[in-house]
């Protein structure tokens, strides 16, 4: 914070010659200035990480590609996870990078590569198989300027903010990563309804004016620690093995041969064991570099140690929540509740808000009671509630009465509020200053991971558990409405990623499967009975409980886990210490200005 002393030093200086931007004090109110600027980034990046999941279907139209088509579900899996992918494998280098050159600086300069990817997005000119090709790269280049932004955000606000404030600042900058996912499915339905160009578009101005302030605004608090090496071999080996694992995670989703799924696809299994052999070398380069990149020593920090490894078992077990809930809902409550399947993403978003009012109310608060009583406490008992709340979802049936699924999405929204800030505010607060843009970076890893990994596995059990009773289901389903008994038994046994990622896409599903001479030959009663609201919902409710249900199992052990692992971090011995260093400081700078004044 700024002293008197300071600000009479700034002000001798401007009048005789400006300082530079870099060396100019900050004020006291700069903390908030940080604080407004890199919510405003964490915003803008988790807007535009959700606003394709409900915008996909109109971007496909409009680039005149079939998603669903053979040989085109890889467009849209790397159009839904690119994003995610560059992000979690970058944000460890990025945050790395930035402790030794400074965080502002490749703060501000993710902000602007994530402009400009928003705007190649905008323009792009190409359609067909072209023009998919071209959306995922600017995608990824936008994952490059939001892997910027994440790795620093929490760094600069934990650099800004003195000890007994950061949680709940950290809590606001939390509560923006989630208003941002949520925002961004109801944005995503809305500016699509107009023009799929629109929802890159939107970005853009933000990504301008944000570049703009963060430039002329943000200064480097923290000492860059400079006269580093840069560990070459370290960065390449983490990159290359959490990418090629987390490509093989990606394409484990996907049918291979007559299986549902690709696990037993041998470039999948070889990527698998490429990814894990890359990362375990990672590991021994790390222990044996003179300056490594991955500082393995923080996890001599329990607090560290414990809270990321709460943080990713949380992610894991709610990181694919949102596309579950968005398959319930578009694929089944929704429907069998007269919306067209035009209109179920945006209405999806729409019926999931009680998820943000949780995190809304809990998420400021939660992180304003640790910085007085420590993250233990509510983290502990927000992924318990969490626990309760998923396995909630498994005793309500699919077609619900909305009430009572508004009240446990509330209360998962309380739990991960509870979670959250108090546990960011723990880890940030455990490690050196000089190391907290590889720590930054190390937390976000473990997060976003996490959340690929949950989608992988996610997706994975519900296919299984189409696999198991769709075909039987389908062809008596379909043999009852009138379709013949060999076009009905062929319909069967196409792989149950097409019925389900046809769901996901708002599409109505025997629109896609059946073919049209044989739509085409029934009559006008049966074809309405097909291609009507209720058909497919309520001939897919039971195969698809299944597998939401193994998934919702999952995550309460994970919730569980995750329980424990936050209960063993330990009090907050740390951050207590960096408060009376901080309270000591004060003092001084108070006293020197005096004796200064006098």
């Amino acid at each position: 914070m700024q002293t008197e002393a300071q600000n009479v030093v700034g002000r001798r200086a401007g009048g005789s010659e400006r300082l530079a931007r870099r060396n100019r004090p900050v004020g006291p109110h700069y903390k908030w200035v940080a604080l407004t600027n890199t919510t405003l980034g964490v915003l803008m990046a988790t807007i535009d990480s959700s606003i394709v999941l409900i915008s996909l279907p109109v971007i496909f139209k409009g680039i005149h590609i079939d998603p669903l088509a053979p040989g085109e579900t890889g467009y849209f899996l790397w159009m839904l996870l690119g994003y995610m992918v560059v992000t979690a494998t970058l944000l460890v280098t990025f945050g790395r990078i930035s402790d030794m050159f400074g965080r502002v600086r490749f703060y501000n300069l993710g902000f602007l590569i994530f402009t400009i990817g928003s705007i190649l997005l905008w323009l792009t000119p190409g359609t067909g198989n072209a023009g998919a090709l071209e959306l995922i790269i600017f995608r990824l280049v936008q994952g490059v300027g939001g892997g910027f932004l994440l790795s620093n955000s929490a760094a600069i606000i934990t650099d800004a903010f003195p000890a007994h404030q950061r949680g709940f600042a950290l809590g606001i900058n939390q509560i923006a990563a989630i208003l941002g996912s949520v925002i961004g499915l109801i944005l995503g339905g809305i500016l699509s309804y107009f023009d799929w160009r629109l929802v890159f578009l939107v970005s853009v101005p933000v990504g301008i004016a944000g570049t703009i302030w963060a430039y002329t605004m943000l200064r480097e608090t923290a000492k860059p620690r400079s006269h580093q090496k840069i560990d070459w071999l370290g960065n390449i080996t983490f990159a290359a093995g959490a990418t090629i694992l987390l490509i093989g995670i990606t394409y484990g989703i996907e049918p291979y041969g007559s299986s549902s799924t690709g696990w037993g696809n041998p470039v999948v299994i070889a990527a698998l064991i490429i990814g894990v052999l890359l990362l375990a070398t990672f590991i021994w380069i790390e222990l044996h570099a003179e300056d490594p990149m991955f500082r393995l020593e923080l996890f001599k920090i329990r607090m560290f140690a414990a809270g990321n490894a709460s943080s990713f078992l949380a992610s894991v077990a709610r990181g694919g929540l949102q596309f579950m809930l968005v398959i319930w809902l578009q694929g089944i409550w929704l429907p069998l509740h007269g919306y067209d399947y035009e209109v179920t993403p945006l209405w999806a978003g729409i019926y999931m808000i009680p998820l943000l009012i949780g995190f809304l109310l809990m998420g400021p608060l939660s992180g304003w009671l640790s910085d007085r009583f420590g993250a233990r406490p509510f983290s502990t008992l927000g992924m318990l509630i969490q626990a309760l709340g998923f396995f909630l979802l498994t005793v309500i049936p699919l077609n619900f009465s909305y009430i009572w699924f508004a009240l446990i999405l509330f209360m998962l929204g309380i739990g991960q509020g509870m979670f959250s800030s108090p546990n960011t505010s723990s880890v940030m607060g455990s490690v050196p200053a000089e190391q907290r843009g590889v720590a930054s970076g190390m937390r976000s890893t473990f997060q976003n991971s996490g959340s690929i990994v949950s989608i992988g596995v996610f997706f994975s059990l519900i296919t299984s558990g189409l696999a198991m009773s769709l075909p039987t289901t389908l062809t008596s389903g379909l043999t009852n409405a009138g379709v013949p008994a060999n076009v009905a038994t062929k319909l069967a046994h196409l792989p149950p990623t097409s019925a389900l990622f046809a769901a996901f896409l708002g599409y109505n599903p025997m629109s896609k499967l059946l073919p049209p001479n044989v739509l085409n030959a029934l009559p006008a009663a049966k074809q309405a009975v097909l291609l009507g609201h209720n058909f497919f919902p309520n001939l897919v409710s039971y195969p698809l409980s299944v597998g939401l249900h193994s998934v919702f199992y999952l995550s309460v052990v994970m919730c569980l886990v995750a329980a424990l692992a936050s209960l063993l971090r330990g009090k907050a011995q740390i951050v207590t210490s960096e408060i009376r260093a901080e309270q000591q400081d004060e003092a001084m700078q108070l006293s020197s200005a005096t004796v200064s004044n006098e």
